[in-house]
């Protein structure tokens, strides 16, 4: 009897992060639909929260558990030290258990948030090298990259990258910010984001009449390059926010705060405090389906976080993107809004409130238009899925191919 092939899911996963969670989930539907014979299990942030909410086995991705925090006592430093190391052997024997690991999505190419080298560059190059040592096939599927400056973590992304045995990304800008940096992307593909194959609720009808708006926010610093002005960075976002929402709360259109995020919470806080009005509301969305709700029932989204952007576009409705990385400014553009970017650097709520009335202006034209660019991101996506099972699983493609044979 055939054994079963054991599949591997890798990443900051079941740690908070929706968009992270909603690339897990979506293939997991994959492998559910095409490999149901699949053994899944996952090395992530979350273990607890992925077993409970996927029900598939997990395992913390790091033997320190304060791994993230930052350590400034000498005891934490060395339990951090010697976290490293024993990381090593941990993800070794974890990748030699598998037959295949999939990356699924995620920026995990990119450093365009605060990064350290020794976090997340550190523990995907472990992945990929025990991958190639022990002939486990690690996949990148629909990831994001980006040009990194700081020579560390740019050799630990590079050479992951080039030791994965398959990788595509979520955008062409992401291809060729890998091939700048060294790796050979001939063969690599680009297919949409993971989130967009994932079910969408049926979106409100506009009643004509100025309905909500949802405001998606975000703890936002600044990128990795940006660490000596992050607080004013911060402070420009978050005040530019505020006045946008006042105005909207002061022209008596009902506004929702929507995270991406737990982080977040603390911009969500802020922004009540600052708007003391009761049109201005906050949801807890625990999934990229209920951000996708919230969103349905809306008349217009302005968001910052890159999966924010993504459920908007996905339940087809008009968003106005405050964008912090190309990333957000090549998905807009894909989906037929590049006109609505706005830099989440710069908030200028004078210029963001005259995009926004723009952008209602034309919503009945972008809503069609995001109507037909979301059925071509399915279509693209369920080409990737047939190219993925032919690389990582042969056999079943093998399989596969003689049963449809006369």
């Amino acid at each position: 009897m055939k054994r079963a092939t054991r599949v591997g899911v890798f990443g900051l996963l079941g740690s908070g992060n929706l968009g992270n969670d909603g690339s897990l989930e979506a293939v997991l539907g994959y492998l559910r639909a095409e490999h149901p014979e699949a053994v899944v299990d996952a090395l992530c942030g979350g273990p607890e929260a992925v077993e409970a909410r996927f029900g598939i086995p997990a395992t913390r991705l790091h033997w320190y558990r304060g791994e993230y925090r930052t350590a400034s006592r000498a005891g934490a430093i060395a339990a951090k030290g010697l976290g490293k190391l024993v990381d090593v052997f941990r993800t070794a024997a974890w990748v030699r258990r598998h037959d295949v690991v999939i990356v699924p999505g995620m920026g995990v190419l990119e450093a365009t948030l605060p990064l350290r080298p020794w976090g997340f560059p550190y523990s995907l190059f472990l992945l990929c090298a025990t991958g190639r040592a022990f002939g486990t096939r690690v996949a990148l599927v629909s990831v994001g990259a980006a040009t990194i400056r700081d020579r560390p973590t740019r050799a630990l992304v590079r050479w992951s990258a080039r030791l994965a045995a398959y990788r595509s990304y979520r955008d062409a800008q992401s291809r060729d910010a890998m091939r700048a940096m060294g790796v050979d992307t001939a063969r690599d593909e680009v297919y949409p984001d993971l989130a967009f194959c994932l079910p969408t609720p049926e979106a409100s009808t506009p009643s004509g009449s100025p309905g909500p708006v949802c405001v998606g926010v975000m703890d936002f610093h600044g990128g990795n390059d940006d660490r000596a002005r992050a607080g004013e960075i911060h402070r420009r976002y978050l005040d530019g926010t505020i006045r946008f929402v006042r105005v909207l709360a002061e022209e008596g259109r009902p506004v929702r705060l929507l995270t991406g995020d737990e982080c977040d919470a603390s911009v969500v806080a802020a922004i009540l405090d600052a708007v003391d009005s009761p049109l201005v509301t906050a949801a807890e969305p625990a999934s990229l389906a209920d951000l996708m709700k919230e969103m349905a029932a809306a008349d217009t989204v302005v968001a910052v976080r890159y999966h924010n952007l993504v459920c908007a576009l996905k339940t087809g409705t008009p968003v106005l993107a405050l964008c912090y990385a190309a990333k957000s400014d090549a998905l807009m553009d894909r989906m037929g809004l590049g006109a609505y970017c706005h830099p989440a650097r710069e908030v200028d709520a004078d210029r963001l409130l005259e995009q926004f009335r723009s952008l209602e202006r034309r919503s009945a034209e972008l809503r069609q238009t995001l109507a037909e660019r979301n059925q071509a991101a399915v279509r693209h996506l369920e080409r990737q899925f047939t190219a993925l099972t032919a690389a990582l699983f042969p056999a079943a493609d093998h399989t596969h191919a003689l049963r449809e044979a006369p």
